[in-house]
């Protein structure tokens, strides 16, 4: 049984470390474009009166917070992965407290981020990349769960 957990925690953890990879790449791009094709006042400008300082020029008001919290979910779920692969090789009890704290703390981000996964598609104007990021945003709080789940599970299984 222990052997079963321990293949599907790192299939999880291959899949979930992918996918934190891809959200970081669109989230980079989103990002840059943002950097590049964002707001600008001249000398002789004034703000809008409704000007917002996370400003993209593609999506909707929540695409902002959207991108900023994805990338930060990214960032520590990949550093999550890293502590999970630590975890993984060795499969013992010492090192799973640092896997699962890090796993929750991803996940929590995740969540976070999912949350204005979900504003951005009610408020619908967005393109296919912040789409696509969207999807794996909410498909990533459900795997990094299952992934938390398991090696934890695994804890009542092992013997010393």
């Amino acid at each position: 049984m222990a052997d079963q957990l321990k293949s599907v925690a790192t299939l999880l953890l291959v899949l979930n470390f992918c996918m934190y990879t891809v959200v970081l790449g669109i989230g980079a791009w989103a990002m840059n474009r943002a950097i590049d094709h964002g707001f600008v006042i001249g000398p002789d400008f004034y703000l809008p009166a409704h000007f917002s300082p996370i400003y993209f020029p593609m999506g909707n008001a929540a695409t902002g917070f959207f991108v900023v919290f994805s990338l930060i979910a990214g960032v520590v779920g990949v550093a999550s992965a890293m502590a999970g692969v630590n975890h993984v090789r060795s499969w013992h009890l010492d090192s799973m407290p640092a896997a699962v704290s890090a796993a929750i703390i991803a996940w929590s981000l995740t969540l976070l981020a999912m949350g204005f996964a979900w504003k951005e598609i009610s408020l619908e104007i967005r393109n296919a990349k912040l789409r696509t990021m969207e999807a794996f945003m909410i498909i990533l709080s459900v795997t990094q769960l299952m992934y938390i789940l398991t090696i934890h599970g695994s804890t009542s299984r092992r013997h010393p």
